[in-house]
């Protein structure tokens, strides 16, 4: 079932089992203030993009490691694919700095989460621009990616869901998103597809002591202090 039609459903009286979505036990997803809001252990989780303003500022932007880690020079406009988008918030990063970003999200119920962030956040005069440069698809990127007809000018995968930092919003954010999708456990396939889509080149998100994805050396990677980003060029 598409996220659009999943949206469409909920946003009437439909449970998440009739519009097509199947929960984990004590897991539910309810529309709360006109939010699509995943409960929990009473945690609640609903993608807000306003939350994320302070970020977006131009003067702030331009600092952002992943922003550094995805530009091509002498590419101007250029196409991402975010294989793994989860709420989005990278991918809104990546929007807000002038890039066409496609994410793909395989978990339906995250995607939803992520479709209705969307749509708030399209209706607002502030994020409205970001966001029509921004997709979404659902769907395995390990089966997508190398079946996509244009070549993106970068693939960034972010196959890392443990928390990052010791933010108790954070973790909580994470403990609920960990009942709906597993880490990525085949990395390898993850990093195939990627280069199967024949990319200038990949970037890929990983905690700061970490071994590299799949074993493949990055050609350089940005570091920051609890994050770095691996930047693959492929021959």
């Amino acid at each position: 079932m598409s996220v659009d039609t999943v949206m469409n459903e909920m946003a009437g009286t439909a449970a998440p089992s009739e519009a097509g979505l199947t929960l984990p036990e004590g897991v539910e997803l309810r529309r709360v203030d006109g939010r699509f809001t995943l409960m929990a252990d009473g945690m609640e989780l609903a993608e807000d993009f306003r939350e994320m303003l302070p970020r977006l500022r131009p003067d702030r932007l331009g600092r952002e490691l992943l922003v550094k880690a995805v530009r091509v020079r002498g590419v101007e406009e250029i196409r991402v694919f975010d294989a793994t988008a989860g709420l989005g918030e990278d991918s809104m990063l990546l929007a807000a700095a002038g890039f066409s970003v496609t994410m793909c999200e395989s978990d339906p119920v995250i995607a939803a989460l992520l479709a209705d962030g969307l749509r708030r956040a399209a209706d607002d005069p502030v994020l409205s621009g970001v966001v029509r440069r921004m997709s979404l698809v659902e769907g395995d990127s390990v089966e997508i990616l190398p079946a996509l007809a244009e070549a993106p000018d970068v693939v960034y995968l972010d196959p890392m869901f443990p928390a990052r930092t010791k933010s108790a919003a954070v973790k909580k954010k994470f403990q609920l998103l960990h009942r709906l999708e597993s880490p990525c456990a085949d990395e390898a396939s993850l990093m195939d597809a990627a280069l199967a889509a024949h990319p200038r080149k990949i970037v890929v998100k990983r905690p700061i002591k970490a071994p590299v994805l799949a074993g493949v050396r990055p050609s350089h990677s940005i570091s920051g202090k609890a994050v770095r980003y691996d930047v693959i060029v492929p021959a």
